[in-house]
């Protein structure tokens, strides 16, 4: 007689927003999927949302691949910079790459129960975002302030979910599933070093020469509209990306805290937030790793201690 297969343990996932730390959930959900876990739902915000509905799709290989892939001609050829006021950048390019990659769903139809979070500022509440179409709510979802564009959907002003909700636990509380795993992108403590992988295609001299010109163009547009009044200041004066990111980067982390503290999951997952800055997208392979070895070690503990647990009831 054949053995019965053992029971996968059902997952509810959340993934919290925090730039380029993002890339880490990838690690992640390659771990739990490679160790016998069934993710049956995902909530998502910014990265968390774009990384989770894709995910969703079933194509999550494909954009881990195309993401380190990249080369700096093709990342200049992604930004699609617009005068209007309302941000640096459109984000139609990035979606419309991501669109002829995946192929666009709806998320009624996935085989995964998705929902991404927006933030309606003028009605100064989050939006749940879990029918439609796929790349609408991504979008939505990661249009960070000033960053990109505000995103229009049905009539609403949408941007990054992250702004009131950067670990969007609630979606997932009706969840019929054996755990709820949230993964928070903002954690304290130095993240471990990473080396460089022996397959690793990402070319991050390219990378880091982008993210300069950038910067670059940026301060040189405040020059022509605010000039200072001597190089000193200049000099001492962080660029206007950097105070973006520190910007969100704080007040997502202290949003956190007050989510968690109200929504309890089953575990956290932790990422440093040293594990880079918010705009560090240049380093998606090693981020990977990193979400990697951090689902391994805090699985781990947590699976010991339901051991240990069960054994002293027992």
């Amino acid at each position: 007689m054949a053995a019965k297969k053992k029971k996968k343990t059902t997952v509810s996932l959340v993934l919290g927003s925090g730039g380029a730390r993002g890339y880490a959930h990838i690690g992640i959900i390659r771990w739990l999927t490679e160790n016998g876990f069934d993710i049956r739902s995902i909530a998502g915000c910014s990265m968390g949302a774009l990384i989770g509905g894709i995910y969703a799709a079933g194509e999550l290989d494909a954009y881990a691949h195309w993401a380190r892939a990249l080369e700096r001609k093709d990342v200049l050829m992604l930004l699609d910079f617009t005068f209007g006021g309302r941000g640096f950048f459109k984000g139609e390019k990035v979606i419309g790459a991501l669109k002829k990659l995946i192929g666009d769903r709806n998320i009624e139809d996935l085989p995964i129960s998705f929902t991404a979070v927006a933030t309606d500022i003028q009605a100064e509440k989050e939006v749940w975002l879990s029918k439609g179409p796929l790349f609408d709510a991504i979008r939505a979802s990661i249009a960070i302030p000033t960053f990109f564009t505000p995103f229009n959907y049905q009539g609403k002003v949408l941007f990054d979910g992250g702004l009131l909700n950067p670990i969007p636990i609630a979606p997932t509380l009706r969840d019929m599933t054996d755990l709820t795993i949230a993964v928070s992108l903002s954690a304290k403590g130095e993240a471990p070093v990473i080396a460089a992988a022996e397959d690793d295609t990402l070319p991050h001299n390219a990378w880091e020469r982008y993210r300069n010109g950038i910067l670059n163009f940026v301060e040189d547009l405040q020059q022509k509209w605010l000039p200072r009044e001597d190089e000193k200041a200049q000099e001492e004066e962080i660029g206007l990306l950097d105070i973006i990111s520190q910007s969100m980067d704080t007040m997502q982390n202290a949003i956190a805290r007050f989510k968690l503290a109200t929504y309890s999951p089953d575990l956290i997952i932790p990422i440093p937030k040293s594990a880079c800055t918010f705009l560090d997208f240049h380093r998606a392979d090693e981020l990977i790793r990193l979400g990697y070895l951090k689902a391994e070690e805090t699985m781990a503990e947590f699976l010991a201690e339901n051991k240990n647990r069960k054994a002293v009831q027992s």
